[in-house]
């Protein structure tokens, strides 16, 4: 697995990996992950990846956190 690219985007870890024949691009907050597939054959040049790591997609990304946080913390609380 070859790493291309890794940054923080507003506390979110976003990594890229190369594997495979697919990109993998995995998103860390706290105890959660994302993680996405995207074939190879599909992205022209590893530059357009950037475009997951930002814009709407991202937001889509956040959004899904704050959902996946609140739907441990119900489970949790009776813990």
């Amino acid at each position: 697995m070859r790493v291309v690219n890794e940054l923080v985007n507003d506390g979110i870890r976003i990594s890229l990996f190369e594997w495979n024949n697919k990109y993998i691009i995995k998103f860390e907050l706290g105890n959660m992950e994302q993680t996405f597939k995207v074939p190879a054959m599909d992205v022209l040049e590893e530059n357009d990846l950037e475009a997951l790591m930002g814009g709407v997609f991202f937001e889509q990304v956040k959004k899904r956190f704050d959902e996946m946080h609140q739907s441990l913390q119900n489970v949790t609380k009776n813990f």
